[in-house]
């Protein structure tokens, strides 16, 4: 084997199996490897080191190995500068750019190392020199790259810091090490989910939901409505069905055209969605509808009245839509984008599209729960590279009304308390 570059692994690399998995990628790519020095942390906050040298009979073997090696955080441990190309033209990246992952990731420019900015998956990252300051480094998709762009390529002076798994379940986010159950304790687990959504507002962090139509249907509209109000949501993603949804059921207390109270499908309940479309077109949108008296109740006005920002995608299928209804892909990507980036904490409700959709905008650092009844929502979120995401296969209208009361009995509790002192 002729080409050889050396890596290094550092961090609870044993227990989170991140070295067995650099081993199998080198061997299952062809390549071989030589472990120079490994030092094995000796209690349960030490940290282990390994540095080898990986082998390839070609650089462009060698070069496709160590990209997958970057992926899981190993890094090359030349102290070289990061290569730049300049994009030839608008949406035009140089051959071999640096494809990014959703870890935290710095890039080495003039012997500094230097964090990239609004790290997700999927990204060209641009460096550019600071007019009065330090230079950046930031991602861009490729629809927003611009010809001229300093574009990274090539694996060398990049660093990956993939987050690790929790050696036990201690601290407020402990319980979230990713995988997917439908037979984990239900109780136990919303009751954790709780706790991080209050700890996380007590940090003066943001909690974005993804929600799908699902979550109206199955009846658990009223819930997410009072944790809006209740000041637990801080942003809104979903799409054109969910807001239609939402709205129907509070001006004819159907959704789809289904009775919620009776679950009986009324004379006429089928076109009450499009109604619903037309009564909102015809106040302008759902902010002008709420101020005119049309729109009382539900998610929707909620957030309006409440202030919490909200993004609604459309599709190909979207009836309406609904003026708010952003129908332009690229510019409904970019909306979710700066939503994701706010985010410290994301519960994706009952939707594979958009669960997948923010998913792919979101740093591995983000805490993330999937709560869908089809186990293969959870799993393709996973797939695509949110492993940080834990995932509760069950039916969103049991979850929700569960987690509402856990977090809102608490309020009042500590209301009642005050109350009391005070008497």
């Amino acid at each position: 084997m002729t080409a050889s570059r050396t890596v290094e692994l550092e961090g609870h690399i044993i227990d989170s199996g991140m070295m067995q998995q650099a081993f199998g990628i080198v061997m299952d790519m062809g390549g071989n490897f030589d472990v120079e020095q490994f030092e094995v942390g000796t209690h349960k906050q030490a940290e282990s080191y390994c540095r080898m040298a990986v082998f390839a009979d070609t650089e462009t073997e060698l070069m496709e190995i160590l990209h997958e090696l970057h992926q899981i955080g190993a890094n090359l441990t030349d102290p070289v500068d990061a290569h730049l190309e300049r994009a030839p033209a608008d949406r035009v990246v140089p051959t071999g750019f640096y494809s990014t992952t959703n870890h935290p990731t710095q890039v080495r420019y003039q012997g500094e190392w230097i964090d990239v900015e609004n790290i997700e998956m999927d990204c060209a990252i641009v460096v550019e020199d600071g007019d009065d300051g330090p230079p950046r480094a930031y991602t861009k998709v490729l629809n927003a790259v611009r010809e001229g762009d300093m574009i990274v390529t090539d694996e060398a002076g990049i660093r990956v810091d993939p987050p690790e798994r929790p050696r036990d379940s201690s601290g407020p986010f402990g319980f979230m090490q990713g995988g997917v159950s439908s037979e984990r304790p239900s109780e136990s687990l919303i009751r954790q989910i709780a706790d991080a959504m209050r700890t996380t507002k007590e940090a003066g962090g943001k909690i974005l939901v993804v929600a799908g139509p699902a979550l109206i249907h199955a009846g658990a509209g009223d819930e997410l409505a009072r944790l809006v109000r209740e000041g637990y949501i801080d942003m809104l993603s979903a799409g054109n069905g969910f807001a239609v949804h939402d709205i129907e059921r509070g001006l004819y207390g159907t959704s789809l055209g289904m009775d919620m109270e009776t679950m009986e499908h009324p004379r006429k309940g089928h076109k009450h969605h499009i109604y619903t479309i037309s009564e909102v077109i015809r106040a302008g949108g759902i902010a002008e509808a709420v101020d005119e008296g049309l729109i009382r109740e539900g998610v929707m006005y909620e957030c309006v009245e409440n202030d919490v920002p909200y993004v609604l995608a459309g599709s190909i299928r979207d009836d309406g839509p609904l003026p708010d209804t952003i129908t332009d892909a690229v510019e409904a990507q970019n909306a979710i984008r700066e939503q994701a980036h706010e985010a410290d904490m994301v519960l994706m409700l009952s939707t594979l599209l958009h669960s997948v959709a923010v998913g792919n905008c979101l740093s591995s650092t983000t805490r993330v729960v999937c709560v869908d009844i089809n186990p293969a929502t959870v799993t393709q979120l996973l797939d695509r590279g949110s492993s940080q995401a834990i995932g509760m296969v069950t039916d969103i209208g049991t979850f929700l009304p569960m987690l509402a009361e856990e977090i809102l009995a608490d309020d009042v509790e500590a209301v009642e308390e005050v109350d009391a002192n005070d008497d």
